[in-house]
């Protein structure tokens, strides 16, 4: 089977996309190679490293990387989760993408008390979750 490449995109590749990331990767497994960038790089944002540990999935070692750094990949899925990323996403040369778009929510700007802010995680967790489990039934079955 030939794996796909998939490139998740948002503005600064620490929360939104890092999550994508490891559903993806745990959902498709060897079904597919997957990349994680932002058109900035903020570094791994602990909330999201810690939700997503709530279901046992450890995203901890991954690097918050620019997209640059994947220049000359054959791309065959681009997913920006984001509108700022959708908008300012920097051209990428790749004829045969899929070009897919979802503004997820984004509780790293969320300031409140910790209840608070593990809610907003939880929210954009679970959202970007039944996203990936959504593409994963559409485009692997």
């Amino acid at each position: 089977m030939n794996k796909k490449n998939i490139l998740v995109l948002c503005t600064g590749n620490s929360c939104r996309s890092q999550m994508a990331h490891g559903y993806l990767k745990a959902r498709l497994k060897e079904k597919a190679q997957v990349y994680s960038a932002g058109i900035e790089t903020h570094g791994l944002n602990p909330g999201a490293v810690s939700i997503m540990m709530e279901d046992n999935i450890d995203i901890s070692g991954h690097t918050s990387n620019h997209v640059d750094e994947y220049e000359g990949i054959a791309w065959d899925y681009i997913i920006t989760v984001c509108d700022h990323a959708k908008e300012n996403c920097p051209f990428i040369a790749s004829n045969s993408a899929v070009r897919l778009h979802h503004n997820f929510f984004d509780p790293s700007k969320l300031k409140g008390t910790h209840a608070e802010i593990h809610a907003a995680f939880l929210k954009a967790r679970n959202e970007i979750k039944d996203y990936c489990n959504e593409f994963a039934r559409r485009e692997f079955s």
